[in-house]
């Protein structure tokens, strides 16, 4: 078994975080060694938790329409890896989802990233995204946004 496999079957069966979680956790994630894009994203939502289809709700419709590409493209792992910072929904806030839970990132984040040594465009969505992807330099992320020429062409960041 390719070290990415097993890799991926230690993470689809992750349950570092399950006490923490208001369900059951369903690490959500498409990673592959030849994916030239990869999305790194927040949390699942919701709605992707209960389709177990990451950025299956509304956002990822609006993040698939501004990349061009159709459902079938972005859901190709071959081409397009999808790395949240949380792989699991992390439940209701006061005011939205809860922030991506913290066990996955320094459990699985740099392992996953060395096995995608094909990515050449890097789409950082989000606060926690940007903090782990450019540093917790005094920058907002309004500011990481407007600013994204100087990351571009491999990085882009947007809200």
């Amino acid at each position: 078994m390719p070290a990415i496999d097993s890799l991926l079957a230690e993470v689809k069966h992750c349950t570092r975080c399950e006490q923490h979680l208001p369900h059951r956790p369903h690490p959500l994630l498409q990673v592959s060694p030849s994916a030239k894009i990869l999305i790194a994203g927040q949390a699942p939502g919701r709605k992707a938790h209960a389709s177990r289809v990451p950025f299956d709700d509304p956002s990822g419709d609006r993040l698939r329409q501004w990349m061009g590409i159709s459902r079938e493209v972005f859901y190709d792992a071959s081409r397009v890896a999808l790395l949240p910072m949380g792989f699991c929904y992390p439940g209701k806030g006061k005011s939205g989802d809860l922030p991506p839970r913290r066990e996955c990132e320094p459990a699985w984040r740099e392992q996953l990233l060395a096995q995608m040594p094909e990515i050449r465009l890097t789409l950082v969505l989000g606060q926690y995204a940007q903090r782990y992807h450019f540093g917790s330099a005094e920058s907002s992320l309004t500011e990481r946004v407007k600013s994204w020429r100087s990351w571009w062409p491999e990085t882009v960041p947007l809200p």
